[in-house]
């Protein structure tokens, strides 16, 4: 007798989330099955939901690439994990197979990492991918402790690069539109605050020395090229967000103090467990939204238009129970 889930697909590019009865997947062989706890719900979900040229997507398919769950069924040759263990997946989960937004999902035993029992799952989640953005994306920029280190934007990425920056010994300096994020910037660890829309921030950088490394988390592409002169000698800017307009750049910028930019992308397990390790040893926390599984449009409309503080999480529970 086929057995049947809860799920979140979208069937076309473009398309709604459509709350959908699905077959339990089973695992095949190198494979396990993951009762699904919590799933976040991260920009990265906008390639399945909107379509687009990044990764050729069969659907239907269900979102979602940061997952805990427990291991429910181990696929044919499968060793070193056992059922219940409580483990994680993050990317390419809900891009090229079948992730999340579902109370079950099948995936291969090289994609988990397990999760230690001290980690909150609804914390947890967003740093599975939002968090490895960030934290792998510092720890290979090239900054030392001491650095100046500028994260611009305070929200889904930033609020964790904050934290992280500041744990890894860096001069942490936040930026954002406004002052209505300064109090929470400085109490997450920052120990500047520079409101882009009253100042220069490109010039309130120099003033402090010029950054070593600015970390680009929020998708605003104009907001991001005002910064490239706020770099210091040898200062990197490193684009951790899905930027989706130019940004502009004039090669004297770059020569002016031997200044580059990089982008950067976080993968593989390896990267999340070092992530959860030093969240877990640093105290870095998200700060989350929960939704129930039903209501994966609404979390994912408020992730869209930055009115989530700072990440959404679903969760498997019915809104009803």
């Amino acid at each position: 007798m086929m057995k049947f889930m809860r799920a979140i697909q979208v069937s076309t590019p473009g398309g709604d989330f459509e709350l959908v009865q699905r077959e339990i997947p089973e695992p095949s062989e190198g494979q396990v099955r993951i009762q699904v706890l919590v799933c976040g719900v991260c920009h990265g979900d906008a390639i399945v939901k909107e379509g687009g040229s990044f990764a050729n997507i069969e659907y239907p398919r269900i979102p979602g690439h940061e997952v805990i769950g427990v291991i429910d069924k181990l696929g044919p040759k499968v060793s070193g994990y056992e059922i219940g263990q409580r483990v994680g997946v993050g990317w390419p989960a809900g891009i090229t197979y079948d992730g999340g937004f579902a109370e079950y999902m099948v995936t291969q035993v090289e994609e988990l990492v397990l999760i230690p029992s001290e980690l909150n799952e609804l914390e947890g989640a967003p740093l599975l991918c939002a968090g490895v953005t960030t934290f792998d994306a510092l720890r290979n920029s090239g900054a030392r402790p001491g650095d100046i280190v500028a994260v611009q934007g305070v929200g889904g990425l930033g609020h964790l690069a904050i934290q992280y920056a500041k744990r890894m010994g860096f001069k942490t300096i936040a930026l954002s539109r406004g002052i209505d994020k300064k109090e929470l910037a400085l109490k997450l660890g920052a120990q500047v605050y520079i409101d882009t829309q009253s100042t220069e921030a490109a010039q309130e950088l120099q003033k402090h020395g010029g950054a070593k490394v600015i970390l680009a988390t929020a998708p605003d592409n104009k907001a991001i090229s005002q910064l490239i002169n706020g770099l210091g000698f040898d200062g990197k800017l490193v684009i951790v967000a899905g930027v989706e307009g130019p940004i502009q750049v004039f090669g004297g910028q770059l020569l002016h103090g031997r200044r580059s930019i990089q982008g950067w992308v976080a993968s593989g397990p390896d990267a999340r467990k070092d992530t959860i390790d030093f969240s877990l040893l640093t105290e870095v926390h998200s700060m989350i939204e929960t939704f129930p599984l039903e209501q994966a449009s609404v979390a994912y409309e408020k992730m869209m238009n930055t009115k989530v503080r700072f990440r959404a999480v679903l969760t498997m529970e019915p809104a009803n129970r």
